[in-house]
């Protein structure tokens, strides 16, 4: 495994190519519409010239199972997972969406750290990626750690674990990490990475939970391409509980980025969507809470479902 996260960390290239078709369709999040269930989650299916992805694997094992068969949504020809961070409301389906597609799904994408010993207030081990992996890996599948911002697809990039550049806190303290040594420190999600489409129109992120800030991630991003402005910023992005200062310093560096779209799914929040939207200057078209069967077309934007509308 050092090996492959070693070797999966590449530079971006010059000749870096805008991808034609890219759709994102969500299978899991918290509000759901006219077909499908919510839950306290996230997933997402991605798919970019024609190649489908599945970003993040919901909460209960069950639920993008069920969800993706009420929407008609085919994942069996869907090989690649990529998982944002640990946490089990975007792991929680990867082993029962394996055991049903014996023949799919059968490579994970993870961040740098994924794997790292968590320990909970009573001591016991709190990253639910260890017994996943152990499953995972008996059933067939392969896990590859992303140590750097690289390609997986043509214009399809992780980003790898994302420098903190600014004090972002998108996340909330559950317990420790422990490193080989014993020692504990801050579980500030390390391993928490998304991914960057190439466009036309510019970037798109979609993203679990962005625990390494909104910000800090796009500004990565777009260094890697020239400072490209933001198409589309698309997920779960933990602000639910941000003050309305941080809100508003957010939402004004997604204006300076030249956001075009933003469907804020999960731990976005409803509020923090709404205030995003009036304080960057979009509209309810191009601005939305994002919902079960939600999703995002290039060429014709947010595809909000019928109680987001």
């Amino acid at each position: 495994m050092r090996l492959a996260a070693a070797i999966f960390a590449l530079a971006v290239p010059a000749w870096a190519a805008d991808v034609k078709s890219l759709e994102v369709r969500i299978l899991s999040t918290m509000l759901t519409d006219s077909a499908g269930v919510g839950e306290w989650g996230f997933a997402a299916l991605v798919t970019v010239d024609g190649r489908a992805m599945l970003f993040d694997t919901g909460a209960r094992p069950e639920t993008v199972l069920k969800n993706a068969r009420e929407l008609k949504v085919d994942l069996s020809g869907v090989n690649d997972v990529i998982l944002s961070h640990n946490h089990g409301d975007h792991t929680g389906g990867l082993v029962t969406l394996r055991r049903e597609y014996s023949k799919a799904l059968g490579r994970a994408y993870a961040g740098r750290g994924i794997f790292t010993s968590r320990v909970q207030a009573d001591g016991a081990e709190g990253n639910p990626m260890l017994r996943t992996r152990r499953e995972f890996e008996a059933l067939g599948g392969k896990f590859v750690e992303a140590g750097g911002f690289a390609e997986i697809a043509p214009g399809v990039w992780l980003t790898g674990p994302v420098p903190r550049k600014y004090p972002e806190r998108n996340w909330s303290v559950s317990g420790q990490l422990r490193d080989a040594d014993g020692k504990l420190s801050e579980d500030n999600l390390p391993e928490d990475m998304s991914m960057v489409v190439e466009t036309a129109q510019g970037l798109v992120l979609i993203s679990g939970c962005g625990h390494a800030g909104l910000i800090n991630t796009l500004d990565y991003a777009r260094e890697k391409f020239g400072n490209r402005p933001v198409h589309a910023a698309i997920g779960g992005f933990h602000l639910f509980a941000g003050s309305d200062a941080h809100l508003d310093w957010t939402a004004g560096k997604l204006k300076e980025f030249g956001l075009g779209h933003f469907l804020g799914a999960h731990c976005t929040g409803i509020e923090a969507t709404y205030r995003i939207r009036d304080k960057a200057g979009l509209d309810r078209r191009r601005a939305v809470v994002g919902a079960v069967g939600a999703g995002f077309k290039l060429g014709e934007g947010i595809r909000p479902g019928t109680i987001a509308r």
